[in-house]
């Protein structure tokens, strides 16, 4: 074999996945099309005439639709019992269609309860008791829409409102401005999604797309074919959607996606969220910090608090690598046990100052994204339960946004879900619909006002965040009726990955974990307070991005953190800027490799019950 047929190997393989990517992407953009159903204003909805009254046009500037189109709309929306309608304008530019295929699957997303709020960013019919909900009446409601981007923000908040009634429908009476390519990046943040990654990566597919053509001319020929007719296969063989700009599009696509991505490129970035508060946040973080942070720490204990063995070791130490807060932290671990737990502990001050801007304020937004995005492990816990019992009344405690409630809807539809929590998130959840009933304060203070009342208890990720997991337990054992099921997921400090990852392993999430118990403590202490444990999973509970993706983010953090942050003690300098983007973009192929890994981790972890986490199901014994 010649050394240029072994060297255009991998391009060739390369050129031959691209293609099939291409083609798969096209069949996709094909498919999810057809799903949309088209209004028809001059069809039957004219003679039932049907009424909207209890309905709410939110329309982005320069956005009209005709009476016709709206009843049309309406109708529709009754008919499929929606609650929120995303209208889709026919002659939408294809650029817009093709972003909106490749984020929107109507079919799925439609039923989908935890699926993103993604849309057209046009105009949208609110039924009135979503628009009363949300807050979009009254004098406290936000102004009208002023963007496109405004509306991709306010779809994602309805979708939340209403999780399994929010629809798409193409409408051919909706007149739209022109696209405006300067606002690209500013819809793109509305959407969630980085501007500079995905131009970033569309200019690296360009290259890449070059590069096959050179090296494999025949595959590279394919993918680039595809490519470039890629608007044409998706849109024209329809007249679902009639872009205006089809024929221009398809012809100039590279060179336009090139100019695209350069312009996106060198948008400056948006303000962020939070910046008119930004003075007085900052302020208040310093007055703060003006004593140091030595005073959020109570005195080291010198015995282990779960068992009262002598002379724990330490374990790891490490600053706050999630907000980057000032402070270090140090985990310790029982020679007798193996119970790891934070010593010297936060104070309730500490606790105060470290959770702030995480779950709520600034950190709100990310968090509920993160939490957002875990569909599959929310359907798992809940389907724990199905070979044991018919939950009727479940109360989640530390609840947070209420995210596995709404998921774990679409398992126990029947099901009363109630949610306890510290943060004002819980509310939200209620309003949200996500749950029946929301608590906000300490478990083990409210569990005499809700005992007997539940048959099934869940604690996700929280009790490692507690003071005192002995008095969660207690308030659970408590707060359920006999024979009812307490469900329990942990981080598992016996994870090998942990002692190599050091403290970059994120679940080891300093300074909000007081307690990491290995599955045996908590066993017992389930037994020792009448509870009999049913089943117990550990591959099946692993945490996917929580090992590798989470230790190169953890790491990228450490070496530049965010000088905007209100608590940064370092000054927000041009240069400080520079280098925490600089290490954003090294970071990029770090994620890559991180990717991979944590796949082969999550398979390695699912086939020998091995992760980086545990649950537990256990139910309590009558008497």
């Amino acid at each position: 074999m010649t050394r240029a047929h072994r060297s255009g190997t991998p391009t060739r393989w390369i050129a031959a996945a691209a293609t099939a990517a291409l083609a798969a992407g096209t069949v996709r953009g094909r498919r999810r099309l057809a799903a949309l159903p088209v209004l028809d204003p001059a069809g039957p909805y004219d003679t039932r005439q049907p009424s909207l009254s209890g309905w709410h046009l939110i329309a982005a500037p320069g956005v009209t639709a005709d009476e016709a189109t709206l009843r049309a709309a309406a109708a529709h929306a009754a008919r499929e019992g929606l609650r929120v309608l995303d209208l889709v304008p026919a002659q939408l530019d294809a650029d817009r269609v093709l972003g909106l295929l490749r984020l929107l699957d109507p079919a799925a997303h439609g039923g989908d309860r935890c699926a993103p709020g993604h849309g057209a960013g046009h105009a949208l019919l609110v039924a009135d008791d979503v628009h009363r909900r949300a807050g979009l009446c009254g004098p406290a409601a936000d102004p009208p829409p002023r963007s496109m981007a405004d509306l991709h923000r306010l779809l994602a908040t309805l979708k939340e409102y209403a999780p399994d009634g929010t629809g798409w429908a193409i409408a051919p009476g909706l007149t739209v401005p022109p696209a405006d390519p300067a606002r690209r990046a500013e819809e793109l943040s509305a959407r969630g999604l980085p501007p500079r990654v995905l131009s970033a990566a569309q200019l690296a597919g360009l290259a890449l797309l070059v590069k096959c053509l050179v090296s494999e001319p025949r595959w590279g020929a394919a993918a680039a074919a595809l490519y470039w007719l890629q608007p044409a296969a998706v849109l024209a063989p329809t007249r679902r959607l009639r872009p205006a700009d089809l024929a221009r599009a398809t012809a100039a696509r590279p060179l336009s996606s090139l100019s695209t991505a350069l312009r996106t490129l060198a948008t400056p970035p948006a303000e962020p969220s939070g910046a008119a508060d930004a003075p007085a946040r900052r302020a208040a973080y310093r007055a703060q910090l003006a004593d140091g942070t030595a005073r959020f720490l109570e005195p080291r204990r010198p015995d282990c608090p779960w068992c009262g063995a002598p002379d724990p070791v330490v374990r790891v130490r490490m600053p706050d690598l999630l907000q980057g807060k000032p402070g270090r932290f140090t985990l310790e671990e029982c020679r007798r046990c193996g119970h790891v737990f934070q010593n010297p502990r936060l104070t309730q001050d500490g606790l105060d100052f470290y959770y702030r801007d995480f779950y709520d304020g600034l950190g709100g937004e990310g968090a509920a994204l993160v939490l957002g995005r875990m569909n599959g492990t929310y359907r798992a816990r809940a389907e724990l339960l199905k070979p044991f019992t018919t939950p009727r009344a479940w109360l989640d405690v530390g609840t947070a946004g209420g995210h596995f409630c709404n998921a774990a809807r679409t398992v126990w539809p029947d099901t009363r879900f109630d949610g306890l929590d510290m943060g004002e998130a819980v509310q939200g959840a209620e309003r949200r619909g996500w749950i029946d009933t929301a608590y906000r304060g300490q478990f083990p203070d409210l569990a005499d006002r809700l005992a007997g009342r539940y048959d099934t208890v869940s604690m996700h990720h929280y009790l490692e965040h507690t003071r005192d997991p002995f008095a969660e337990l207690d308030a659970a054992v408590k707060v359920l009726a006999p024979g009812g099921h307490l469900l329990i997921e942990l981080p598992d400090p016996q994870a090998r990955i942990a002692r190599l990852l050091g403290p970059h392993w994120l679940p080891w999430f300093q300074p909000q974990h007081q307690h990491l118990m290995p599955v045996d403590n908590l066993k017992q202490a389930l037994a020792a307070r009448g509870f009999t444990v049913l089943t117990e999973q550990h591959g099946a509970a692993h945490q996917t991005n929580a090992d590798f993706i989470g230790a190169v983010a953890l790491t990228a953090n450490r070496l530049a953190p965010d000088p905007h942050a209100p608590w940064a003690t370092v000054p927000d300098t041009p240069s400080r800027r520079a280098a925490r983007r600089a290490v954003q973009v090294l970071a990029m192929p770090c994620f890559g490799v991180a990717i991979a890994l944590d796949t082969v981790r999550t398979a390695v972890a699912r086939a020998t019950d091995g992760g980086n986490a545990y649950r537990l199901l256990a139910r309590k014994e009558p008497g």
